[in-house]
Parts: structure tokens; C-alpha cells; sequence
């Protein structure tokens, strides 16, 4: 068996598509469908079974027949039964089509059903109605019927959701006998209910799979956990308390505004007659090619580049050029880049890493505070890595790294969180953390984002604006 979707974008009844699906299912895997809710797990999931309407794209190897175990397959079934009842037109209270019946439908194994049967409690339920089942009698209902089909494909959505501890066991036991005949695919949301047998997973986000990992690669697994952890986490942004932030700023006034600005170099001008301005919480994403100027304009606002001085540039209350200090300008701002990695050389643990950017320093060097300490550790627990809080911050991998800096930015509260090219140097796993981690602090209230990189198609979710250099 091989199954591949190339380049398929699909839509469903309920107004969703999956969008650029690539993907690859050998008999020889077995895989596991995980993301957040509303991701598109399930979705591509059933799409495995032939459902939606295929725009573009296309799916080969399609085998036959599929078993799918879901609350979607579930309310399929439910619609069907209410559908004959409403055909039945005697006088009396339907009570739907009887379980044995509808286990018998579909079932190819009689002495495997007999086990389930016994396993998941349905000896009692076998002459009741469907409709006399609970969701959680007729979800049972639904595994046995996937579980003894047979399929060349078992689908399995959620299958250890409402089970008890012993038919949670049991069901594992048997999963690990089938996966030695059967592919099987599973949609869950919790990674630590992963069957070992799984040796794949799909992460979908935002309705496409964004990462494919192989469960075998340690380091892979440790970032998608974190990843998990990031995406689900009720954890808000840390936050700061009062002394700790810095001066407030005037709501009435932008936090940038650009007027007619232009940067050149002799004859060779870099942009011209730009107008830009960016409000208290509107977010912005600024994408173009390299030499475009994207790094020139965030100078701009940083005072770091000295046309700043010659345009009319108005940054948090303050029109450049009228006496203003460097350092009236970057309390208001936090900044990541891979500039600033390179040079965060320095010893010192993946704590103290984040606590120095209250002072804005690479490093610490002065007696830090409880309450400093405390924010720190509790962005550790946000990240998922409060166990590494002593470690070095230089033996972090590049992507911990980033996450760090980012959060080093982020202790102060500023009112602008610029980050230039933050996924740069990234892989796939590494940059899926940084840009879940930008969500978590666009979903907060203080500082607006400016996130700068070479694709527009690298959207955030709370992202709504957009200036493309040419």
C-alpha cells in the first residue's frame, strides 16, 4: 500500500478546506494526526477516506476498503438512523436500528467482535435501539465496528476519548496486534497517549501539515512536545508588575509614524516616500527580498541607522531628531535577531538569559530580584522548559535559543517587540515554535508586534496587517 496526496487542497461540507496537503502513508507506518483544535486533524483524516471535494491537487492510492472510527463517522450514523425513523411512519417511539445488527454490518472478525464485545461492556446493549445508546455506548459502538472490519486502512479518531482505564488498556494491547497487519492512522490530542508502535506523526496547523517527524528521532520528539505544549498551554504571558514596566505612553499617539520617508546611499536609493504608521496593538508583518530594506526600516525606528535623523519619523511620543537619548527610545522596544544571537556569546544560564533583558544587557552583571526571578521561571513554564532553567543558554540548540531571546525581550513589557527575520537559521520544527510562541504574545494586550521575514505565506495567527517591501 502507498497512499500520496500531492499538493491537494480540499473542501468539506462545513466550509473548511485543507490547503497544499503533501503527504506520503507506506504500509510499513503507522501515523499519528496531532495539532490544536480546529487545526484540521480530523479533516485529513477523513479525507483518507475519500470525503470532501477535491480543488486542486490530487490523491492516489486510495485502498479499499477504509475503517474510520470518529464523532464525524459517529453523527453520520446518527443522521442516518434519525433519517429511517423519519421514513417509518408506524405509530410508535423509534428506537433505531439494534446494536447487534449494526456491529454484524460491517464485521469480519466474529470471534475478535466477541472480545470487544466482552472488553467494552455492550453484552447488555446488544438488542437495544441505537438510539437508546449513550454518546459514550455508541462511540464504543463505532470502534468495534472499525476494529472488527478488517480494513486495509484503520482510521481511528480520538479512540481512547471517554473509554475507561481497563478498555483504554485493552484497546492499546489490541492496536499493537492489529498494527502488525493493518496501517493504522490515528487523530489524538495528547502525545503522551501515542501508541510506540506509531512511527510517524503529522502536526497539522492552520489547516495544512506544517512538520513530519519521525518518532524515533529523540530531539524531534522533545521540540514537539514543547510545541504541543506552547499551542495548548492556558498559561497567559508573564506578566510584569507595576515598578517593573517601563513608563507607560501616551495612547493617544502611534507608537510609529513614517511621513515621506527615504533612505539612499549616493545614487542608489534603498525605498522612498514612505508613509507607515503603526497604532497600540495592531500587529504587523513586513515581508520582502533581500536588499529590499526591511532591516534599514527597523533601524529607523531603533535610531541605529543615521538617515533616522534626517526623515520625519515620529517614534513613542517623541519626533526624532528634537534631543531625544538612544535609550528613551529603546526602553519602549524589544528586538531579536540572528544579530543578536551571535552575539549573546557570554555564559550564562538560560534563566539569567532572560532576566537580563531588564537591563538590556548581554549577560548579567548586578543582583537581580526575587520578583525578576519569578517572571523569569514563569516564561520557562510558558516555553515548556522550566527543567533547563540552570543550563547553559550557549548548549541550548539554535531554536531554544531563539525562544529565549524572544522571551528576554519580552520581560519588560515593551510596547514594540520587533522581530527581524526570527525563524532565520530555523528548521521546520524549530520555526513552528518561534511563530507559536509570536501567537502567545499577540494574543496578549501590551505590546504590539512587528515581525519581519522574507514570505508572506509565513502568516501568524493575530498577524492582520501587512507592508511588503519591494
Amino acid at each position: 500500500m502507498k497512499i500520496t496526496l500531492s499538493n491537494l487542497s480540499v473542501q468539506f461540507e462545513t466550509y473548511f478546506s485543507l490547503n497544499s496537503i503533501n503527504w506520503e502513508i507506506t504500509s510499513n507506518q503507522h501515523w499519528a494526526i496531532v495539532g490544536t483544535n480546529g487545526s484540521g486533524k480530523s479533516a485529513l483524516a477523513a479525507l483518507l477516506t475519500g470525503a470532501g471535494d477535491i480543488i486542486s491537487g490530487e490523491i492516489n492510492g486510495l485502498p479499499q476498503p477504509v475503517a474510520i472510527a470518529s464523532f464525524e463517522a459517529q453523527a453520520e450514523l446518527i443522521e442516518a438512523e434519525l433519517k429511517k425513523d423519519d421514513a417509518d411512519l408506524l405509530d410508535v417511539v423509534a428506537v433505531g436500528t439494534p446494536v447487534r445488527e449494526l456491529l454484524d454490518q460491517t464485521c469480519t472478525d466474529s470471534l475478535l467482535q466477541q472480545r470487544l464485545i466482552t472488553a467494552f461492556n455492550f453484552e447488555g446493549l446488544l438488542d437495544r435501539g441505537f438510539r437508546k445508546l449513550s454518546s459514550g455506548e455508541s462511540r464504543k459502538l463505532m470502534l468495534i465496528r472499525a476494529l472488527t472490519s478488517r480494513a486495509q486502512l484503520l482510521i481511528l479518531d480520538e479512540p481512547f476519548e471517554g473509554l475507561d482505564a481497563n478498555a483504554c488498556l485493552y484497546l492499546q494491547q489490541l492496536l499493537n496486534d492489529i498494527a502488525l497487519q493493518t496501517p493504522i492512522v490515528m487523530v489524538l490530542n495528547r502525545l503522551d497517549e501515542i501508541p510506540d508502535f506509531i512511527s510517524h506523526i503529522a502536526y497539522v496547523n492552520q489547516a495544512t501539515i506544517a512538520l513530519e517527524i519521525n518518532t524515533k528521532d529523540d530531539n524531534a520528539m522533545v521540540n514537539l512536545t514543547q510545541l504541543m505544549h506552547l499551542k495548548t498551554t492556558n498559561l497567559s504571558i508573564p506578566a510584569a508588575t507595576e515598578h517593573l514596566q517601563v513608563s507607560s505612553l501616551d495612547n493617544k499617539h502611534p507608537l510609529v509614524r513614517m511621513r515621506q520617508v527615504r533612505v539612499a546611499y549616493g545614487n542608489n536609493v534603498i525605498f522612498s516616500d514612505l508613509d507607515w504608521t503603526i497604532e497600540a496593538g495592531q500587529h504587523w508583518q513586513v515581508t520582502g527580498p533581500n536588499g529590499s530594506g526591511k532591516t534599514c526600516l527597523l533601524n529607523l525606528i531603533t535610531g541605529d541607522h543615521p538617515q533616522c535623523y534626517i526623515n520625519d519619523i515620529f517614534v513613542f511620543g517623541m519626533q526624532r531628531g528634537n534631543g531625544e537619548s538612544i535609550w528613551q527610545i529603546k526602553q519602549h522596544l524589544g528586538y531579536v535577531s540572528s544579530a543578536l544571537q551571535w552575539e549573546y556569546r557570554v555564559t550564562v544560564s538560560v534563566r539569567n538569559a532572560i532576566i537580563s533583558g531588564f537591563y538590556d544587557s548581554i549577560g548579567i552583571y548586578q543582583q537581580y530580584s526575587d520578583e525578576q526571578k519569578s517572571i523569569a521561571d514563569h516564561w520557562l513554564s510558558l516555553l515548556g522548559m522550566s527543567p533547563r532553567a540552570d543550563e547553559p543558554f550557549n548548549q541550548l540548540s539554535f531554536g531554544d535559543q531563539r525562544l529565549i531571546l524572544i522571551a528576554r525581550a519580552m520581560v519588560k513589557h515593551p510596547s514594540l517587540l520587533i522581530l527581524d527575520e526570527p525563524c532565520l537559521g530555523l528548521d521546520d520544527l524549530n520555526r513552528q515554535l518561534v511563530l507559536a510562541l509570536i501567537e502567545k504574545i499577540c494574543e496578549g494586550l501590551e505590546t504590539t508586534v512587528l515581525y519581519v521575514n522574507h514570505r508572506s505565506e509565513d502568516s501568524i495567527q493575530g498577524i492582520q496587517n501587512h507592508l511588503a517591501m519591494a
